[in-house]
């Protein structure tokens, strides 16, 4: 019997390493890391001291959050850190302590004009005849505001760089739903959790934010003369535009990748269904029609020609799929209690909150899963007994952020690296700018 359970242990424990491994190949995360040394970059001119503290802990922060880089601890760095490439050892840093295989670096200053000057290199120092892979020039008003702004961009070249390509994350923004000036309103803050900022100011009830692939609106539920309607807020204008009042009540807005569609659900006709619309509320048309509520759509932005939603036509919620005309449904959970679904940017997997022992006296919590389209596979990636909900994926595919109790976290799409992002009131139902 004690092999027995050995054996189980082991097969239990093998399948979860292999489930991980999984989600890590699938999201770019199995890759070996890069190992990157990024010393803090000097003064060139005029006394910069606060906004070069911001740069460098923003650009370092960037860097460590990218999930595709090893970095270097600071403690192993030598004495004197280079401000320009005459002043880089290749061999110091290549060799060990250090060990590096890029290095980034640099110098900032601010000249009489009060402008903020940066000059940012990136050297693989395994490169002797031809080190250098990035050098880049700033130049920008004199502000906390604009160190990040340059720090956030500097990173993003060098995560473009070293990162197969695909395009950084630090200079996206991600909207959520927070109670802290009294009343449910539409905030914004930097992927990193800075800059908070309040959107809406309808002193009413604003849920699911959803802003549009180019950043230009935020298409939103709110109560408006007593009913659930979907608003738009234009980031252009600072206010919000018109979008048709649709009758019944109005929830979880979703767009298309290319900005042309919309989905929602609507109990215009009674029961709560799917519907889409065209991006200015024209061309209403009703992709489901099943008893049992029907609520939360999310596209595959691979593609736009499939939707997976929440319906409650069995029971409990469960996660669907179907094509955007409404057929070809499949059922890809089956149990339990599943929830708020997050298509992943190359259309291979579903994030969802899901509570797999649903019950009085059942076990477990209510977790963010990751779920292959196509094979069913699925990993766990929380697993601190709060209440995980409304995951979203960045751009790049690397990461994600989710509701956990009332407040907002970020992780790595493989679960790792958490951090908390608000801390203020009550905050809820994120979404990860596009861009």
């Amino acid at each position: 019997m004690k092999r027995l359970l050995l054996l189980l242990a082991f097969v239990t424990l093998a399948s979860s390493l292999f489930a991980q491994d999984w989600i890590r190949t699938g999201t770019g995360l199995g890759q070996e890391k890069v190992r990157l040394a990024v010393p803090d970059f000097k003064v060139s001119q005029g006394q910069p001291n606060e906004l070069l503290k911001t740069f460098n802990d923003t650009l370092f922060n960037d860097l460590d959050s990218a999930g595709i880089f090893d970095l270097v601890s600071k403690s192993f760095y030598p004495l004197q850190v280079p401000g320009s490439p005459q002043e880089l050892s290749v061999a110091t840093w290549g060799n060990p302590p250090v060990k590096a295989a890029m290095v980034a670096f640099g110098n900032l200053g601010a000249d009489a004009q009060n402008n903020l000057q940066v000059l940012g290199w990136l050297y693989d120092v395994n490169n002797t005849a031809a080190p250098q892979v990035l050098g880049k020039q700033y130049r920008e008003p004199a502000s906390q505001d604009n160190a990040r702004k340059i720090a956030h961009e500097f990173a993003d070249e060098i995560i473009f760089r070293l990162g197969g390509g695909i395009p950084g994350i630090a200079e996206t923004k991600v909207y959520f739903v927070s109670s802290r000036s009294g009343s449910k309103e539409i905030w914004a803050m930097d992927y990193d959790g800075a800059n908070q900022h309040q959107i809406t100011h309808m002193r009413s009830i604003a849920l699911s934010p959803r802003i549009s692939p180019d950043g230009s609106r935020i298409a939103f539920s709110a109560i408006s003369k007593g009913a659930w309607e979907i608003m738009m807020w234009s980031n252009t204008l600072g206010r919000l535009v018109a979008f048709p009042r649709l009758g019944g009540a109005n929830l979880s807005p979703a767009w298309s990748s290319d900005g042309m569609k919309l989905a929602f659900s609507s109990s215009r006709t009674g029961d709560p269904e799917i519907y889409v619309t065209d991006a200015n509320g024209a061309g209403l048309r009703r992709v489901t029609a099943y008893r049992g509520p029907d609520v939360s759509p999310v596209w595959n932005p691979k593609t736009n020609a499939q939707i997976a939603w929440v319906s409650g036509r069995t029971g409990l919620p469960q996660i669907y799929t179907m094509d955007s005309d409404g057929t070809n449904v499949q059922k890809l959970t089956d149990q339990g209690y599943a929830v708020s679904p997050s298509w992943s940017p190359n259309g291979q997997y579903l994030a969802f909150a899901w509570i797999r022992h649903y019950g009085p006296g059942a076990p477990g919590a209510q977790d963010i899963y990751v779920m292959d389209i196509t094979t069913r596979q699925f990993v766990q990636l929380t697993h601190n007994g709060r209440k995980n909900d409304f995951p979203s994926w960045s751009p790049d595919g690397r990461h994600i952020v989710f509701q956990a109790d009332d407040q907002i976290w970020s992780m790595l799409a493989d679960g790792s690296q958490q951090k908390q992002l608000t801390f203020a009131g009550r905050n809820s139902q994120p979404n990860w700018s596009s861009k």
